[in-house]
């Protein structure tokens, strides 16, 4: 294999209601690829990369999570989205709810969405250590990467901490994920904003329906402590659903599955 996905700004595909999706930190638009087709049936699918991500536009300015939700808000006007329905794995999770506090959602389904950590938990920090550890490793892999993800047992290399099972991952989406996590100027920006500043959210101007999905097994977001704050304070009464043997990114691990909790909600 010698072809990588390319990377470009952003997808979109479908007819129906608008619906966007948001990617995780260091990724692209592209971990969405496995529940395109099925959502594009029903739905009007932006999928846009972050600034500072692969494909995405060159970062301007602070790099914080207000700045990118405000970028979102751009995305979805340009779009002609005054609302849609919203989807994010990990910090893509976090930016829809925080477009559902801007009152920019119809519903919202987080996938392990970002900054549920209980005040004072130090896993806190060891997730955001975690992010860069795999930067840096991607960085050193990168050049490698279709010769890496050529077998079964390279992919699962490859991929630990986001995946159960990454053998059914077509070898040329896990090599761009490889390449997109080697290139995102913002992880290091991201990772020192989150220690200054956490993970803000407003969760009682939220007044669409809300869905949080997490997998039992997430490595990077372990549950239910990385859920705790969500759980407990910000979003008790949201409809909670626990994936048994999943890990991180549901949209790659479980696609099927990922696709009709989207489809299926409200």
């Amino acid at each position: 294999m010698s072809v990588v996905f390319p990377f470009t700004p952003l997808h979109r595909g479908g007819a129906g209601e608008p619906l966007v999706l948001l990617h995780g930190i260091a990724d692209s638009w592209r971990t969405w690829q496995l529940v395109l087709p099925e959502l594009e049936r029903s739905y009007d699918v932006l999928a846009p990369t972050l600034p500072g991500h692969a494909g995405g536009p060159p970062i301007e300015g602070a790099v914080d999570a207000d700045g990118f939700a405000d970028w979102a808000e751009r995305t979805m006007d340009e779009a002609g989205f005054a609302t849609a329905h919203l989807a994010g794995n990990s910090l893509g999770g976090y930016l829809a709810l925080k477009l559902a506090v801007r009152g920019r959602a119809r519903s919202v389904v987080a996938f392990a969405p970002a900054g549920g950590w209980a005040p004072g938990d130090p896993s806190f920090a060891d997730t955001l250590d975690a992010n860069i550890r795999a930067h840096e490793g991607a960085k050193a892999s990168a050049a490698q990467a279709a010769s890496i993800v050529s077998t079964p047992e390279g992919r699962q290399r490859a991929l630990a901490g986001i995946v159960e099972d990454a053998s059914q991952i077509p070898p040329e989406l896990a090599a761009h994920l490889i390449v997109a996590a080697a290139r995102c100027d913002a992880v290091h920006p991201m990772v020192d904003d989150a220690r200054r500043n956490g993970w803000p959210l407003d969760p009682a101007r939220i007044d669409c329906p809300v869905r949080v999905v997490w997998g039992t097994e997430d490595r990077l977001l372990p549950w239910p402590c990385a859920a705790e704050r969500y759980r407990r304070d910000w979003l008790p009464h949201a409809n909670w659903v626990e994936l048994d043997g999943v890990w991180h990114a549901p949209q790659l691990d479980v696609p099927v599955v990922a696709a009709q909790l989207i489809l299926g909600f409200p």
